[in-house]
């Protein structure tokens, strides 16, 4: 698909284009304005494209000199995606995601049901901060306003529709909506087609997870 952009617009990326040689030669096209904290700890490859006002930030939460936030080749993000590791981040390859997407390994508290949760009688600014990897894997594609949790995996090949809250993991080559997410599609490589997750594989991947 070939964009058809407005003076304006190209002047805009045409800026964007010699900030994103200058001080990220690896990607394509970083389009400012972009917000990044914690720049060591970050490493993409090859043909990173983003949209406006991205938001990457790795913390000094679980090691200060280890690398916390890893992007893949060729991955395209629209506007508005925020990136939050204190532990570890991993974004596969061709990577695919809409805007205002949220995917974090952070959380302020624990709500597991484990002996050290979060109190509700505590400001939440003050409990402790929690991480868990998030691992996101090639050719996955994420649709707008998704927020994707610490603690999971989103398998090779997947869809996550619009506005899904991802908590748990998907496994490869399906296709997950809602909130929280859930499988409703696989991908059938001997019939070439999306086929609906029967009842008996969605009792499988519970007990998987």
């Amino acid at each position: 698909m070939e964009n058809q952009y407005g003076l304006i617009e190209t002047i805009k990326n045409g800026i964007s284009l010699i900030y994103t040689k200058l001080f990220y030669s690896n990607a394509r096209l970083i389009r400012l304005p972009v917000y990044i904290r914690g720049k060591k700890k970050i490493i993409f490859q090859k043909g990173l494209t983003t949209g406006y006002g991205c938001r990457f930030e790795a913390f000094n939460i679980k090691g200060s000199n280890i690398q916390k936030i890893f992007i893949g080749s060729n991955c395209k993000m629209g506007d508005h995606v925020h990136l939050a590791a204190g532990e570890k981040l991993i974004i596969g390859d061709n990577c695919l995601m809409a805007s205002k997407i949220y995917i974090s390994d952070i959380s302020h508290g624990q709500y597991n049901g484990s002996s050290f949760n979060s109190s509700p009688n505590e400001s939440p600014d003050q409990r402790p901060l929690f991480t868990q990897p998030v691992h996101i894997g090639d050719n996955v594609w994420i649709g707008e306003n998704v927020s994707i949790l610490p603690g999971t995996t989103i398998g090779n090949g997947c869809v996550i529709g619009a506005n899904a809250v991802v908590n748990s993991n998907i496994p490869d080559n399906c296709i997950a909506v809602g909130i929280p997410a859930r499988v409703i599609k696989k991908y059938s490589f001997s019939e070439e087609r999306w086929i609906k997750f029967s009842n008996e594989e969605k009792q499988n991947s519970e007990v998987a997870k």
